[in-house]
């Protein structure tokens, strides 16, 4: 009789999985319970519908076609090294004297004073940059591949950029720095690294930025992190923490032992991510 019911049971396994149900699963359901793994991502199932993954950083436009913002028109063009032309006949524009393609020839070129002169001085950072007025357009790259990045801010708003990646911005942004201590001297051996500020202070403005590789953008919650490799973050807005993190590796071969740096930036706000560094020798 037991053998009769146990040959039933068989059969009726068959059946059940012949027409596609497997018993088998359960049990590997229950294994997997007990080493701690979910069945689902064992077996490979893809998020159902209701289940998300955390957003990845986003990758910037690398074009731009008659973009108007703070009194300027203007275009992003090019795959390799792209070139930035702003129409400036409304609204003069200040920039890095290095980097004018061309321009028209009505376009005046001047010098325009920073604030905290002495200070800049003390520092080692620029005291003056170039300014161009209209009527007409300029042109602009600078000899790197990467990618031309604009910032619109509005009247009040602030961004915070690595040192040496500013392109230009209208003269209605205001352009200060300040230094920061200890991430040089951890991560270069030096005192520290200047951070650029750029804020919309007579009115709305914007800011190009130049990334090295492709720049992504990643805007982080309210108490949201993201870890950063040193070399690549290129902006956050103003309202995001940014610590530095060190990890030590060791393999305990001969005590051979390293350091694990990364900056962590804390939300709410932008955070720009660019896939190339190019280390200026000029950082202190």
């Amino acid at each position: 009789m037991i053998m009769e019911k146990r040959f039933r049971y068989s059969a009726g396994e068959r059946a059940h999985s012949s027409r596609g149900f497997d018993l088998i699963a359960p049990v590997r359901a229950i294994k997997a319970a007990r080493r701690g793994v979910a069945p689902s991502i064992r077996q490979g199932r893809r998020p159902q519908s209701g289940e998300t993954m955390p957003s990845l950083p986003e990758l910037m436009p690398t074009e731009v076609s008659d973009e108007t913002f703070g009194g300027v028109t203007y275009h992003v063009a090019g795959e390799l090294v792209p070139v930035l032309s702003v129409d400036v006949t409304n609204m003069p524009v200040y920039f890095e004297h290095h980097i004018l393609l061309w321009k028209n020839t009505a376009i005046t070129i001047g010098l325009k004073s920073l604030k905290g002169a002495l200070k800049r001085m003390i520092a080692g950072m620029q005291i003056f940059v170039t300014e161009a007025s209209g009527p007409g357009i300029i042109a602009f790259s600078r000899d790197g591949p990467g990618h031309i990045v604009p910032i619109h801010l509005r009247r009040g708003e602030e961004i915070q950029v690595r040192e040496h990646q500013f392109l230009a911005a209208t003269a209605s942004v205001d352009y200060t720095f300040e230094r920061v201590r200890g991430l040089g001297t951890m991560l270069f051996g030096q005192s520290g690294f200047f951070i650029d500020r750029f804020r919309g202070e007579t009115g709305d403005g914007i800011v190009w930025l130049h990334g090295y590789g492709n720049v992504f953008e990643k805007v982080l919650a309210p108490g949201e992190t993201i870890d950063i490799e040193p070399g690549g973050w290129l902006f956050k807005d103003a309202s995001v923490k940014m610590d530095t993190r060190i990890d030590r590796l060791s393999s305990g071969f001969f005590g051979a032992a390293m350091n694990f740096v990364v900056n962590r930036f804390t939300g709410p706000g932008r955070v720009g991510i660019q896939s190339m560094y190019l280390h200026m020798p000029s950082e202190e």
